[in-house]
């Protein structure tokens, strides 16, 4: 019974006023708008929109940095991330300037929305910002530039052996790493992720077993890179991030453990450490979206139909399903969310069993004011057994006892649901011998049951049950049911 599942677990993400908040307290936009600010009409910038070297000492001084060459370097950086963002706008020299004339700059459109605008616009500009920062993370390194300019004076990319294309996948694909592990339910959550771990993740085939001395080197390599990549990333508000312990590359090759071998659990802190920072989610969130991925969120079904939530909420976590649900309910009055519900979980389609366990999960969140419209389905085939179910678990009065044919076709439906939410084995196994084993001759009356996934239920059921005996029959009986005369033959 597959369906088309999210590429990721759903996200709870914080308000966009927190991310917004949080997103103005990061250490790139911040440098960015006070340079902004900062800038007049004697500000001068180069071909490429950056800031003339004269200039640049000053630059860091207005942000608070030393006017040396490590705070030349970050009040750079800080203004690119400013033109990028349209925090400033960069005009070209005029028509009837010198060849040697520098460009000017203007407060950009963006620069007013940090105090007029609304937390969207703010976090439209931060990203703005994550893009350069990204960009500056998987640009090269060069250590003596003069190897890499070409005759004409640009940086010969050839020459580097560089692929921005190769950095760029490698950088976001542990990026989803990162946040498959923070939003998967068992997942590391909070805890930061150790870096050697991250470096692997993309690099040691899942299938083996012992890794060579090459896939050490590169897992030790590609640690050294994301070491520099989370430093800047950090900047952005991205991770929060405990890089690698200067001293440790000396001891590596001497006594120490090399990265990707087992080490001590209070040693592993100083192969460096890193987590997403809410904001981080946000932002990683937003990329993987861009790159035409489903990523979900925890609201995003709130405003839709029932039969849109029932949908979305198929391969859910329970906790997260449970949140949804919640929002969608805050919207709707108690009676009419019961009957949009129900209406949602009819059908005969593959993906009905389980938006109808969804359904009954969610009218456990509905309280007594729903219980005419449930009572108004006690009759119906495929409602009737779910409807007693909530009636029961309320202790209502005067609900009228299931037929037979009620109770198997239950049955049916709720191993089908099970199956296709994807459990876990363990539990399918437990819930397959509850059923068969509260009702005998219960294979001579399920293959006859009207439900369009007896047989396929039959057929896991003979895989599922640890009972040699009882998995024959149920084999049996799924021949029984796949040979049946379908309906209107």
């Amino acid at each position: 019974m597959p369906q088309d599942r999210p590429s990721m677990p759903p996200v709870r993400l914080h308000s966009d006023a927190e991310l917004a908040r949080d997103a103005l307290a990061t250490t790139l936009l911040s440098r960015a708008v006070r340079l902004a600010r900062w800038a007049g009409a004697e500000t001068r910038v180069g071909a490429g929109g950056e800031l003339v070297e004269e200039q640049l000492s000053a630059a860091a001084g207005q942000i608070g940095l030393e006017q040396d060459d490590e705070g030349r370097a970050y009040a750079s950086e800080a203004w690119r991330a400013a033109v990028d963002a349209g925090l400033v706008a960069v005009h070209d020299p005029a028509d009837d300037a010198p060849d040697d004339a520098y460009g000017t700059v203007t407060p950009g459109e963006n620069l007013p929305l940090l105090t007029s605008g609304g937390p969207q616009d703010i976090l439209a500009i931060w990203l703005e910002v994550l893009e350069a920062a990204h960009s500056d993370a998987i640009a090269p390194l060069l250590d003596d530039i003069s190897d890499v300019i070409g005759e004409d004076g640009e940086i010969d990319y050839a020459a580097l052996d560089w692929d921005p294309e190769g950095e760029a996948e490698f950088l976001d694909g542990v990026l989803g790493n990162l946040y498959l592990l923070t939003v998967t339910d068992g997942g590391a959550g909070n805890d930061p992720v150790p870096l050697p771990a991250l470096a692997a993740s993309m690099i040691v085939p899942d299938d083996m077993g012992e890794p060579t001395d090459d896939v050490l080197e590169q897992v030790s390599t590609a640690m050294v890179r994301l070491d520099d990549q989370f430093r800047l990333l950090e900047s952005v508000g991205l991770v929060d991030f405990r890089p690698v312990d200067e001293d440790l590359m000396a001891e590596v090759g001497a006594d120490a453990a090399a990265p990707g071998e087992p080490v001590d659990e209070e040693d592993v802190s100083r192969y460096g450490l890193v987590r997403l920072t809410p904001l981080g989610l946000y932002g990683v969130r937003a990329r993987m979206l861009e790159a035409g991925l489903d990523v979900p969120a925890v609201g995003d079904l709130a405003a839709k139909g029932a039969d849109v939530l029932l949908d979305g909420l198929a391969h859910y976590p329970e906790s997260a399903a449970r949140a949804e649900t919640e929002l969608w309910l805050d919207r709707h009055e108690p009676a009419a969310a019961a009957r949009e519900l129900l209406a949602a979980a009819r059908g005969a389609d593959e993906g009905a069993p389980l938006r109808r366990l969804r359904c009954q999960l969610a009218l456990t969140l509905i309280g007594p004011e729903g219980e005419p419209e449930v009572r108004a389905v006690l009759d119906d085939a495929e409602l009737g057994g779910l409807a007693r179910v909530w009636l029961a678990e309320r202790r209502a009065a005067d609900v009228p006892p299931p037929s037979e044919a009620m109770i198997f076709w239950l049955s049916v439906d709720t191993i089908a649901a099970q199956l296709d939410a994807g459990g876990e084995l363990a539990e399918l196994q437990g819930l397959v011998q509850d059923l068969v084993g509260q009702h005998s001759g219960f294979f001579d009356a399920v293959w006859r049951v009207d439900h369009p996934a007896t047989a396929e239920v039959l057929e896991a059921i003979g895989r599922l049950h640890p009972d040699r005996r009882i998995a024959k029959e149920a084999r049996r009986a799924a021949f029984r049911a796949k040979s049946r005369t379908p309906r209107g033959a």
